[in-house]
C-alpha cells in the first residue's frame, strides 16, 4: 500500500539526500562541538551526558541512552567514567530499584557553567551557516519537518523528552549564555 504513495526513484533520491545532508550537517556539528569542549577534557558523548543529566534531573541511564542516540551501555560507560571524576552521583530510586539514575554534581555544575561562559571561545560553523537566515527571516529555522521524521523514527517518548529537556533549557539559561545550575547533591 504505501509503496503506492512513492516510486523506487522517490525513496531512493529521498534516502540518498537526507544521508548526503546529515552527515555533512552532523560533520560540522561534531568538529564544532569537539572544538568547543575539548578544553574541559571531555568528549562528545561526556558532554551529552553531563547536559541531558542536568536538563532532564535525575534520568536513568535508560533515559540518557534514548535521548542521547546511544546504546545503554555507552551511557552507562562513560557516566561512569564521570562519576570517578567526580562529576555525576549514580543513584537508585526506592520506588525504582531497576533503574540507575545519574546526577549532575556541584563539580560538574560548575563545569557546565565554565563551558557556557566558554561557548564563543570558538568557532561555531553551524550557527554561523544559519546567521544569514536569522537576519533574513528574524529567527533561526525551525525544524518541523525534521522532528516529525524524528518522531516517527524514534518514537513520541524522544520528542517528549526531546521537549522537556529544551523547555527546561530555555527557561534555565539567560540572555547571555549562561545557565543557572541547580544540583541535588
Amino acid at each position: 500500500m504505501t509503496e503506492d504513495l512513492y516510486s523506487q526513484r522517490e525513496a531512493m533520491l529521498f534516502s540518498q539526500r537526507v544521508a548526503q545532508l546529515s552527515k555533512a550537517l552532523w560533520k560540522a556539528i561534531e568538529k564544532d562541538w569537539q572544538t568547543w569542549i575539548k578544553p574541559f577534557d571531555l568528549n562528545i558523548n561526556e558532554h551529552h551526558i553531563l547536559w541531558i543529566s542536568y536538563h532532564l534531573k535525575g534520568a536513568s541511564i535508560s533515559d540518557v541512552a534514548k535521548f542521547g542516540v546511544m546504546h545503554v551501555s555507552t551511557a552507562f560507560n562513560f557516566s561512569k567514567k564521570l562519576e570517578e571524576r567526580g562529576l555525576l552521583t549514580f543513584s537508585k530510586r526506592d520506588e525504582d530499584k531497576r533503574n540507575t539514575y545519574v546526577e549532575l554534581t556541584d563539580k560538574g555544575a560548575e563545569l557546565i557553567l565554565r563551558m557556557y561562559d566558554h561557548y564563543h571561545d570558538t568557532e561555531h560553523t553551524i550557527l554561523t551557516g544559519a546567521l544569514p537566515l536569522k537576519e533574513l527571516y528574524g529567527r533561526f529555522p525551525e525544524f518541523l519537518d525534521v522532528m516529525a521524521v524524528i518522531r516517527n523514527i524514534y518514537g513520541d517518548d524522544f520528542i517528549e523528552i526531546f521537549e522537556r529537556s529544551f523547555f527546561n533549557f530555555k527557561e534555565t539559561i539567560d540572555d547571555k549564555g549562561k545557565p543557572s545550575i541547580t544540583t541535588t547533591s
